[in-house]
């Protein structure tokens, strides 16, 4: 049996995590135990969890919990965004001479995070380029949360349709995803924790994981961890 921890990005993730990877994760043996806010600072002796843009609090606290956690079944993985992501995460300065190469940018990063925790138990997962890229997967799914939506969704469909995986919709300020479904869907940006999931849910793990290429390499490693 192997137990994983998985540090989240955000409450939206943290929910996908619980309501879709856990049930499948657990049918290879792999049981997700603790689903846990990234660290964005530690004052006074207590730690203050969920977004913030920094990466020390995040490395400090990761290894907290891998030091607290020895065995050799225990793993750890993350899911945070590339999107805005912390300056001075390792790497990220190196990593500008391939923005226009965002995989192999991603995996750059993800080297360099594995490299600075050093730890063989901990996969790093840093999502290209947010968590709402999933999401342009099928962007009908909007269609039964929303009301009378049938043109923005065509909207964001061709949005999708010029990328050659959602998962390189960019990550400018106003041309993330999460941006653009804001430009066509405003209550998606109070209501994501909720409707980012049930979303999520309606296309299906299947056909997210079809789209999303580096999404779906980091699902097969998880899913490999019995062996």
């Amino acid at each position: 049996m192997i137990r994983l921890y998985l540090f989240a990005e955000g409450q939206t993730e943290q929910t996908f995590a619980d309501n879709i990877l856990k049930p499948h994760l657990a049918k290879y043996n792999v049981f997700l135990e603790k689903i846990i806010l990234i660290a964005h600072a530690r004052r006074k002796g207590k730690v203050h969890r969920g977004g913030g843009r920094k990466y020390e609090p995040m490395k400090d606290d990761i290894l907290r919990f891998l030091k607290q956690e020895k065995g050799d079944n225990v793993f750890f993985t993350t899911m945070i965004d590339l999107y805005a992501i912390a300056p001075d995460f390792p790497g990220l300065n190196q990593s500008e001479k391939l923005r226009q190469h965002p995989l192999q940018r991603v995996e750059f990063l993800e080297k360099n995070f594995a490299d600075d925790i050093d730890d063989p138990r901990f996969i790093p997962y840093i999502q290209l380029h947010e968590y709402e890229a999933y999401l342009f997967s099928e962007p009908s799914c909007f269609e039964f949360i929303y009301n009378d939506c049938l043109d923005k969704v065509k909207i964001l469909q061709n949005m999708a349709n010029i990328y050659e995986t959602p998962e390189f919709i960019n990550d400018g300020i106003e041309t993330a995803p999460s941006k653009r479904i804001i430009s066509q869907f405003p209550a998606y940006e109070k209501g994501k924790v909720a409707d980012g999931s049930q979303l999520a849910e309606l296309i299906g793990l299947e056909t997210i994981r079809n789209k999303c290429p580096h999404f779906n390499s980091w699902l097969l490693q998880l899913e490999s961890l019995t062996g």
